[in-house]
């Protein structure tokens, strides 16, 4: 062996030694704080479509990121308590779900980054100042409530043309639902339609709401979804089923389980969205510069064999605009 060869050899060595010897630092892991005003999952984990999204954009559950999550079962009381605990266990990033919850975690920190989905209108209930800026440690995905009041209402007018009252239930305590109320309140007088008012704080109102509505029988029924409302979905579900009156509602899901008709946003679409924003902050870009997003698709629902059930032919102009009908 030459004395080059021994050199190159030990240079080698050397070079390999610190990798040998030293283990690399470990890759971090992001700690990030769940916050909803709903029931509380059997796994209590947050929603799969936002852990899919997320590892799609490289955060695999359990390796690149853990989850700490409050639930506060309707009680909205409960989220102040929940947003400080979250704040506390030193969380990296905090999503939230609705009004309630979103305000409970913007109240609970100045400094940790902040993800709201589905919160109604962000600008119009003080959330953020202004979409495209929102400044601070808040940002996400809103909504445009008064346009999809104004929607919901016209489409249901339109599927069911004889319908002159609806019963309208939201839940009273949430001042984003109480927003949103008052844009179907307008849309309504543009509609000619008389709104039957049913604001509710728990779930003996919403039995209340309904007994009342069983003897005063409005034409359809409008239900505005959050934690309260969609928590008990399933009892005006029945109710109106039994009663035989039309029901519009928000979200897709109340459709597949029975509702007449819907017309929003996918939740699933709204929480991959929100896996960008969890991605974009956790590199470091700032949640004050990132503007609020709005949905960029809405889903029209039928559901043909709740139609059927009430007696009612859906006109062939309406049908021709759902994305999905139900058989």
């Amino acid at each position: 062996m030459d004395r080059r060869t021994v050199l190159l050899g030990i240079g080698g060595t050397l070079l390999a030694a610190p990798f040998a010897t030293y283990p690399q630092k470990p890759a971090t892991v992001w700690r990030v704080g769940f916050l909803s005003g709903d029931a509380r999952p059997a796994d209590g984990a947050p929603p799969l479509a936002l852990r899919q999204a997320l590892e799609k954009l490289g955060y695999v559950d359990g390796k690149d990121v853990t989850f700490v999550s409050r639930w506060a079962d309707a009680n909205s009381e409960r989220l102040p308590g929940f947003a400080a605990e979250l704040v506390g266990l030193d969380v990296d990033l905090l999503l939230t779900i609705g009004d309630p919850a979103s305000r409970a975690a913007k109240e609970a920190t100045s400094t940790i980054p902040i993800v709201f989905v589905a919160p109604g209108d962000a600008a119009e209930t003080g959330l953020v100042k202004n979409l495209a800026r929102p400044e601070g440690n808040v940002t996400g995905i809103s909504d445009p409530a008064s346009e999809l009041s104004a929607k919901r209402l016209g489409l249901l007018k339109e599927a069911v043309p004889h319908v002159t009252r609806v019963a309208v239930i939201w839940n009273a305590d949430d001042r984003a639902m109480t927003l949103r109320y008052r844009n179907v309140e307008k849309a309504a007088r543009d509609l000619h339609v008389t709104i039957d008012a049913r604001g509710v704080r728990n779930a003996v109102d919403i039995d209340a709401a309904l007994a009342a509505m069983s003897k005063g029988r409005p034409d359809a029924v409008l239900l505005l979804s959050d934690a309260l409302t969609g928590g008990n979905r399933k009892r005006v579900l029945d109710f109106a089923a039994a009663q035989h009156i039309p029901a519009m509602y928000e979200f897709g899901g109340y459709v597949r389980g029975g509702g007449l008709m819907s017309y929003g946003p996918s939740i699933d679409d709204m929480w991959g969205r929100a896996a960008v924003y969890v991605d974009k902050m956790l590199k470091g870009s700032k949640p004050g510069e990132l503007p609020v997003e709005l949905p960029t698709r809405y889903y029209f629902l039928v559901n043909l064999k709740t139609a059927k059930a009430l007696g009612l032919t859906i006109p062939q102009s309406v049908l021709l605009r759902a994305d999905e009908t139900i058989q």
